[in-house]
């Protein structure tokens, strides 16, 4: 546990990174920030936080750069002070005049968002359509081809309709076919694409289930290519921008991961099950793409309709400019939708 001036000296280090993305000395904390402290008490701090892994010195000469540790001890001591107003009056008028005069459809009103928020912030916006919009299973077809071929026909709730050659590692029979088809469409009917892996690993033991594995891969395959649709992002150009990223190797992996759309949605749909805002940094990721990036999300909506709003930047982001703003387009979106404007 880190006492409050450490905390302070902290949270004032982590202030001077985001703005100047150079390595902070002690003499700049003293100059820059009412600290109640010596130079001496300052630096000992900082050797202290040091041991403790909240900071670290790139080499001897430099001063420190927080690390994954110190930035989650900043964002929670964010959401443990009173909220400030870090968006300007006139950015969230801005907000509000934005979905004012949306009066068109559900696809324009997510673009607009995340055109909106990326300008707020400069970094990658990604938004989530609502989850009544993503493509949910209405029935399954399956038609023997051969002894290990089958064709998939999938036909979601939406009118979408996608086929598949299912290659099964054993031979089929009419019967397998059928039974296959029988159980699949009492299991998936309604399902998004979420549900899919929970369906595999329930699968009864069975002569056609090898066959039902099969068929339920391809399944998540179409699902994931319709719900593609439903994801929107903005802001690339800005987050290659910053001093992070300029050499595009280092994001490399998250622009690969921007589009593989059912990746995104996965991690997306992980800050689902919370009501307010969700942080993720650096390694705190479980996914490789945003191990050296840090995620700033929020559900919005309805119990009707609900989706997410998302920021993807560097670690070295201001976290409480990133959840103000994601949480200022959170709270517009919901207004909307449950204002019946978004067709």
């Amino acid at each position: 546990m880190l006492n409050e001036r450490r905390r302070i000296v902290l949270a004032a280090l982590v202030e001077e990174y985001v703005a100047s993305a150079q390595p902070v000395a002690s003499k700049s904390l003293v100059e820059r920030h009412a600290l109640g402290c010596s130079p001496a008490t300052v630096r000992n701090d900082l050797a202290a936080l040091e041991e403790t892994g909240h900071v670290y010195q790139p080499h001897v000469s430099a001063g420190r750069i927080p690390t994954d540790s110190g930035y989650r001890v900043f964002v929670d001591g964010i959401a443990a002070r009173e909220r400030r107003a870090v968006l300007t009056e006139d950015e969230v008028e801005a907000v509000r005049s934005c979905y004012a005069r949306i009066e068109r459809q559900l696809s324009d009103l997510m673009r607009e968002t995340s055109a909106v928020l990326s300008k707020l912030t400069s970094y990658v916006a990604v938004v989530l359509a609502p989850v009544l919009e993503r493509s949910r299973i209405k029935r399954v077809d399956l038609v023997k081809l051969a002894e290990r071929r089958v064709l998939l026909v999938v036909i979601t709730e939406r009118g979408r309709v996608t086929d598949r050659n299912v290659e099964a590692g054993d031979e089929v029979t009419d019967e397998h076919v059928r039974e296959a088809e029988r159980y699949l469409n009492a299991t998936l009917a309604g399902k998004l694409a979420d549900d899919i892996p929970s369906c595999a690993r329930a699968l009864p033991p069975s002569p056609w289930s090898a066959l039902a594995g099969a068929v339920l891969a391809e399944v998540l395959d179409c699902l994931g290519e319709a719900d593609e649709e439903q994801l929107y992002h903005g802001g690339t150009a800005s987050l290659l921008e910053q001093p992070e990223f300029a050499d595009s190797r280092a994001v490399r992996p998250l622009l690969s991961l921007l589009e593989d759309g059912y990746a995104m949605l996965r991690i997306l749909d992980d800050a689902m099950s919370s009501s307010d805002v969700v942080v993720r940094i650096g390694h705190e990721n479980a996914t490789d793409g945003l191990q050296q990036v840090s995620l700033v999300a929020r559900n919005y909506g309805t119990s009707r309709a609900e989706g997410i709003v998302g920021l993807i930047g560097p670690t070295r982001m201001d976290y409480e400019r990133a959840i103000s703003a994601v949480r200022c387009v959170a709270d517009g979106l919901s207004e909307v939708l449950g204002g019946g404007r978004a067709e």
